[in-house]
């Protein structure tokens, strides 16, 4: 697997009719958009529920959607993949298989939330069924727990590769290190996916870390490491296929996925105090949902009346499920030590 770097960003969205990447179909793309497209629509819904005292706290993915939606397609046509998410992936639950109805009880701590039935943070827990788990919001946590995991699906025998997503500021976190340092010893099958939008929290990139590529480091380890447009869903897809062949049959890989955080790090804070003027407008430039819409349209496989269909349908989705949701019991106090100490 040749080291490489891809991060040309394509801000018209447009491929000149090239061929499609290996194992992809048009279907395919239209599929993926439309959950990209549902997507965003919670997760604009989210915010301003927020802003409405609805939803206590929000992580929002948005920017960030090409990176997993592309490291997912991957996973889905491979077949064979278990996810370890962290907090700002909701686009990447909700493209797995969380419903809008799911999402919103989770979000409004509604006694339908499908992780905890409303009594702990969104989203947060076990979804084995989408083959994820998503155990909380310390930093860097579910590295470690994801080499763990592969190392138990080796021991049992199977094939699996491990996704774990995490973002530049973990990158400063010593699991991060003791994470792939055993992986490495061990050569799992580990794919890294580190979500770089240059902010931990509010500190730049340039003030915790020398080195301008995260991906330089898996050299240190001894893994291959890759710099990708994480705004390009595609370019994303052929980078994290080729990492889950080299995983499965050489041990762990580093993706760095370059990628834009539209909003604050969180509902709880104000990135204005901290980012320079103008560069959001400037990042919403590449904005994923437009970028691949534009594409779709310009090599024919949609024209803008079905893009306009789909972002009516999530639309109407995401106000069906805020109306359920909002129409909906808390958990009730007797369920407080439900999970507790047993399933």
């Amino acid at each position: 697997m040749p080291r490489k770097r891809t991060t040309g960003t394509q801000a018209s969205g447009a491929r000149s009719q090239s061929p499609l990447p290996k194992g992809l179909k048009k279907t395919d793309l239209v599929d993926y958009y439309t959950r990209m497209v549902q997507a965003r629509s919670l997760d604009e819904r989210i915010w301003a529920l927020n802003r409405q005292g609805k939803v206590p706290i929000a992580a929002s993915s948005q920017g960030h959607e090409a990176a997993q939606l592309g490291s997912l397609l991957a996973a889905e046509k491979d077949g064979d993949c278990f996810l370890f998410p962290y907090y700002r992936d909701l686009a990447l639950k909700v493209a797995a298989g969380l419903t809008p109805v799911q999402t919103m009880m989770s979000f409004m701590g509604k006694a339908g939330d499908p992780y905890s039935s409303g009594r702990q943070f969104p989203l947060q827990g076990a979804d084995l069924p989408n083959k994820i788990i998503q155990i909380s919001n310390v930093v860097a946590a579910g590295l470690t727990q994801s080499v763990g995991y592969a190392l138990g699906a080796r021991m049992a025998g199977e094939k699996t590769v491990v996704f774990t997503y995490f973002g530049d500021g973990a990158t400063s976190q010593g699991e991060v290190h003791e994470a792939m340092n055993f992986a490495a010893i061990h050569k799992l099958p580990v794919i890294f996916i580190c979500e770089n939008n240059r902010y931990a929290i509010s500190t730049p990139q340039h003030s915790q870390m020398v080195v301008e590529e995260i991906s330089s480091r898996a050299a240190s380890y001894g893994f291959p490491g890759f710099t990708v447009d994480g705004m390009d869903m595609i370019q994303c897809y052929e980078a994290t296929r080729e990492a889950i062949t080299h995983a499965r049959s050489q041990g762990p890989v580093l993706l760095e996925m370059m990628v834009e955080r539209f909003m604050s790090h969180t509902t709880d804070d104000d990135d204005r105090r901290y980012r320079p003027e103008g560069e959001v407008e400037r990042a919403r430039e590449k904005d994923p949902v437009i970028t691949l819409a534009r594409t779709l349209i310009e090599e024919g496989i949609l024209t803008q009346k079905q893009v306009d269909a789909i972002a009516a349908k999530a639309l109407k989705e995401t106000d069906d499920a805020t109306d359920l949701a909002e129409a909906s019991s808390p958990p009730h106090e007797s369920e407080l030590h439900n999970s507790v100490y047993g399933p």
